[in-house]
This record gives structure tokens, sequence and C-alpha cells, in this order.
């Protein structure tokens, strides 16, 4: 009987990285090093640290059918069940969108402009975060900055679920107060908290559906495309930008996520609706990504 091999730490992940790059997998390695880390139990770091470490025969089997789902697209993050966002660690399934590195450079930028640096500050302001998803700038925001008054809202209830999740997960439950509203809705002020906030953030919905066909494989089969495109890309632009006027207190502040090419669209809407201040954020590609504006008194 032909005996089993024995992998150690470093081959595995030299040979599934090497296949899933054949197999042309996004980001093979860092998948390699997830998925295994997963199994075994170990950081990114931790597994070179104990590279000679021998994967057992139980462990091998569920690394393959990880791996399995990584070859049908499913993206990493699922799989796993586990993203960290601006170093917290968060849920996330095919009900939310997965939380990305630019969304961090909107906490930031947001944190920025209530005088806080992005490491965390000691303002009571108010926060609307509109389509918050995972919950990922809601709770990091609460996290990082334990005065804040935070209200979380979304059109999705299965969203929610998986934000509530995750705010107990990182011990803010207490301090945002999540809520299911549509902001195309006239009756969306109504519904919150609060009368008037310091600052509302989104990162909503912006790709066009004229775009969907190009996306990658894994956003399009697996993450929601609800929390992705709208007909035009610029319908929730409109609507926040409009209602933020009624919500924001006088020298209120809006920061937005931004389609690579609205910078200049979103920009003229704020301009028209009494906004001043307007400043577009490059991404670390040199993209336009984050949009940042303050309502002028007596708007």
């Amino acid at each position: 009987m032909q005996e089993l091999k024995q992998w150690q730490v470093v081959e595995l992940l030299k040979t599934t990285t090497a296949y899933f790059e054949e197999k042309a997998v996004d980001e093979a390695r860092i998948s390699s090093e997830l998925l295994l880390g997963h199994v075994i139990g170990k950081s990114r770091l931790e597994l070179y640290l104990h590279h000679n470490r021998p994967v057992y025969q139980d462990e091998l089997d569920r690394f393959r059918s990880l791996c399995r789902q990584r070859l049908d697209g499913r993206p990493v993050q699922y799989i796993i069940g586990d993203q960290f966002f601006y170093g917290l660690q968060f849920t996330v399934d095919e009900r939310v969108l997965i939380p990305r590195p630019e969304t961090e450079l909107l906490v930031e930028h947001a944190l920025e402009s209530l005088g806080m640096t992005g490491r965390g500050g000691s303002s009571d302001a108010k926060i609307l975060d509109i389509g918050t998803g995972s919950g990922c700038i809601a709770v990091t925001m609460a996290k990082l900055c334990p005065s804040l008054r935070v209200t979380a809202v979304d059109c999705s209830p299965d969203a929610l679920d998986v934000a509530r999740m995750n705010a107990e997960k990182n011990d803010v439950e207490s301090r945002i107060e999540f809520l299911q509203a549509d902001m195309f809705d006239d009756s969306f002020a109504s519904l919150l908290p609060e009368s008037a906030y310091d600052l509302i953030v989104s990162n909503p919905p912006y790709i066009p559906d004229a775009e969907w066909e190009s996306l990658q494989r894994e956003i399009k089969h697996f993450e929601p495309r609800l929390a992705l495109t709208t007909p035009q890309g610029s319908e929730c632009y409109i609507a926040i930008v409009t209602k933020a006027k009624q919500l924001l207190v006088p020298g209120g502040k809006l920061s937005f996520e931004l389609h690579a090419d609205a910078g200049a669209s979103v920009s003229e809407l704020m301009t028209s609706q009494g906004f001043s201040e307007i400043t577009v954020y490059k991404d670390y590609s040199g993209l336009d990504r984050v949009i940042s504006g303050v309502i002028q008194i007596g708007n």
C-alpha cells in the first residue's frame, strides 16, 4: 500500500500557490496562506514561523475542501468568514459586501473631518452611516472613538444581522443604533433616532448596471448586487446629498466613497445642494475615492 505524503506548511503553501496561479486565481499566495492559516489556526506570519510544521491528514482534507471553493471563485473572505478592516476583525458572508482597504480611507477622512486622528478621539459627535452593510464603518468609528453616538442604517435586514454581530464582536453594540430603512423612502428621515447629525458617512452602491458584466467573477457571482449597483450608479449619491441637507447640523459634514469616475459629478451635485469646502481624495492607486463637504449655514 502506498504511503500518503506528509506535507509541511511551507511546501504545501508553495504547491497550492503555484496551482492557484496556474488556474488564474486572484491573489494566489494570499489565498493559500489565509486558507491554510484558517485550517490550522495560524496567522499568515505564524505560518512562516512554523514553516516545518506537519499538516495532518484531517487538516489537509479540510484545506483541500476550502481550496475547491476558492477554485470555484468564492472569495476567500467568505470561505473563512472573516475580514480585517482598520485592524479590527469582521464576520462576513454573502449577505454583505466584503470590506475593502479603500473604505478605510473613508473612515480616516471622516474622523479627520471631526478633528480626530485615525486612531481615536474624544468627540461626542452624532454620526449617521447610511448603507452600513457589514457595519465596518460604524463599528470602526465607535471602537476608535467611544464617545461618538452612531446610527447605522441599511435597507437589508440580512445585512443588519451581520452588522449587529460585528458590533457585538468588537464590543460596541451598546453604542450603535441599528435601523432598517431605505434611503429612497420619503419617510427615511422620520425613522431616524436623531433629528440632526454632525457627520453623515456612506459607502453606497455606485457601480452602474452597465458595468456589471465587466466585474471580476468573485464579485458578480458571490457579493450582494444590492450593495454594489444601481441603474445609473448615481442614484444613491443624489438621494443622500438631498437628504443630508435636512439631516446635518449647520456646518455638518458629509463623506462618501466614490466611483473612480464620479468625483466631478458628485462635486457638482454637492455644490448645487449647498455644500462647500468640497474635497476629493485619491486612493493608493491614484483614483478619486473619497469626497467630503460641509453644509453651509443657512441651507
